[in-house]
């Protein structure tokens, strides 16, 4: 049983990870016998995981039949902020099917969870999903977690320490796992990238962080506090951050830097950078002396593919051949800022990193 049930996973991996493809093929690649791929896709078929798509053209004998996995389940991902809660509906492959962003300031009270609770059932009736298709709900904080994810060892950004994520289970009637926002953003930027292995994820949020992933798997540290780069010091005895230390990243890199000269609208500040306006023009180079700072450290610890994200940086495509030249400026062996990146998900990369969760754990485990 325990073979046949790792067949059945390796196939349903295989076909989530192809397009429509043969029989033959599948167990060509498997290296399977027919009659075991045969076998454990009529199993799957049963079980309206996968589907058949067509016929390939004939090569001289019969058609093969093209089949394909079935993209009708479904994941839900919130991303909880200081003032607003973010929603996204997800299909198997990670597109976003419908998401919305509410004013909802986060309390520490069963109030508030009970509000988070209803416009995740309003949000799902909205999008017209039977309830069997959600696999669950991903729940993305600004919070460091402990090793098994159930509860908040510490939260600064939001007043929940000590929180668990039973207080949002209680009203949400689907399976919820907590994420850190930031290795969820980062984990959503590695999904079904077959190419790249190891990265840094530089989340330029209101409030900095990041996550580190080495072969695809985030690395979470020996106490859940890896990737928190927002409290990196690079200026000694510079302006004071909220978590009470000097010269943190997150005073100089934050979006808020930017966008508080906007009235909080990010998109206004480079709205505004494009027409050469002051104080955006100004604030943006003191911005970029010490981002610059900041991803030349991250290369030179990792040496891998550095991608900025976040608020901020899912406005950078327009800068970043700037932003190269000035990484590469700094770096003492490489001639070319090439290893930087601007995320692919510019809008709720967070939340749609919280769904993912639900979304491998169903494929581990077809």
């Amino acid at each position: 049983m325990e073979v046949k049930k790792i067949n059945r996973n390796a196939i349903y991996k295989f076909l989530y990870k192809h397009d429509p493809i043969s029989i033959q093929e599948i167990a060509h690649t498997l290296n399977m016998s027919l009659p075991t791929v045969t076998q454990n896709l009529k199993e799957l078929q049963e079980r309206d995981l996968i589907i058949e798509t067509g016929l390939f053209e004939s090569t001289g004998g019969r058609k093969a039949k093209a089949i394909t996995y079935n993209n009708l389940k479904y994941a839900v991902g919130l991303d909880i902020t200081r003032n607003h809660v973010g929603i996204v509906l997800i299909d198997l492959s990670g597109k976003v099917i419908k998401n919305i962003r509410n004013q909802y300031p986060f309390v520490n009270s069963k109030e508030y969870f009970e509000g988070v609770g209803n416009l995740v059932r309003h949000f799902i009736e909205d999008c017209t999903i039977e309830s069997c298709r959600i696999l669950g709900v991903g729940i993305a904080l600004p919070a460091i977690l402990s090793a098994d994810k159930q509860m908040v060892n510490y939260a600064t950004v939001i007043d929940f320490k000590g929180g668990s994520v039973k207080d949002f289970s209680e009203f949400i009637p689907y399976p919820c796992i907590l994420s850190n926002d930031a290795n969820a953003a980062g984990f959503a930027e590695l999904w079904n990238e077959e190419d790249i292995q190891n990265v840094v994820y530089l989340s330029l949020n209101n409030s900095v962080g990041g996550s580190i992933i080495i072969s695809k798997n985030i690395y979470s540290g020996q106490n859940q506090r890896s990737g928190e780069f927002g409290h990196m010091t690079i200026v000694q005895n510079g302006r004071t951050c909220y978590c009470g230390q000097k010269g943190c990243v997150d005073v100089y890199c934050s979006a808020k830097v930017l966008s508080d000269s906007t009235n909080g609208n990010i998109s206004e500040f480079f709205r505004l950078l494009r027409l050469n306006n002051e104080p955006q023009k100004a604030l943006w180079e003191e911005y970029l002396t010490h981002l610059v700072v900041i991803i030349n450290n991250l290369r030179m610890l990792y040496d891998c593919n550095v991608i900025l994200g976040g608020y901020a940086g899912a406005y950078m495509d327009e800068h970043i051949e700037h932003l190269r030249e000035l990484v590469c400026r700094r770096n003492s062996f490489e001639v070319d800022g090439s290893y930087l990146h601007v995320c692919k998900y510019k809008l709720e990369a967070t939340a749609v990193g919280a769904a993912l969760q639900h979304v491998e754990s169903f494929i581990n485990n077809v």
